[in-house]
């Protein structure tokens, strides 16, 4: 069974930086486990990656927050999920929007040619974690796609419990709950 892990955005600037918040830092030895369980050629992450010129775009626009600014500390991924994640070799994958771009030659290069089994955990869990859900259900239609409620949360709490109501109705197994 082809089964792969995705850690969505467990950057600095989400945990303890420019958009961190309280109980952010508490998933980290979670997902570091999760990781190690996972082991080599199963893992991929991805960072949310933005440029100096980010509050000129859409998003800047609308989340006038400076972060994850490529090359920045706020950029890098958090403590012992960065250490992980380089123990067992993951797969970086940057992306410029909430949602991975699976149509990006770079990006397809990196990714596995089938799935039957994709597990999500990481930041923030009405942003970035259900986009890349979505995405990857579309990449993959058949593959089991799940995520861990217990690795995931979000700055607001009302839209963490609805995003994973919305996850279960898209038929994304929610474990943990």
């Amino acid at each position: 069974m082809e089964r792969y892990l995705f850690v969505i955005d467990y950057q600095v600037d989400f945990v303890d930086g420019a958009l961190g918040f309280p109980g952010a830092e508490k998933l980290d030895g979670l997902i570091a486990e999760k990781i190690l369980s996972y082991g080599p050629g199963r893992v991929y992450f991805t960072r949310d990656t933005h440029f100096e010129d980010y509050l000129q775009t859409r998003e800047g626009r609308n989340l006038p927050v400076v972060h994850c600014v490529r090359g920045t500390p706020g950029w890098q991924v958090y403590g012992q999920t960065a250490q992980a994640l380089a123990q067992v070799g993951a797969v970086a994958i940057d992306k410029l929007s909430f949602g991975m771009d699976v149509s990006d030659p770079a990006t397809a290069a990196v990714l596995p040619e089938r799935a039957d089994e994709i597990e999500l955990v990481g930041l923030v869990s009405n942003i970035c974690v259900v986009s890349n859900a979505v995405t990857l259900q579309s990449k993959y239609p058949q593959a089991a796609i799940i995520v861990d409620a217990a690795c995931t949360d979000s700055f607001d709490k009302g839209l963490h419990e609805k995003v994973l109501d919305v996850l279960e109705g898209l038929q994304v197994k929610v474990l943990n709950r």
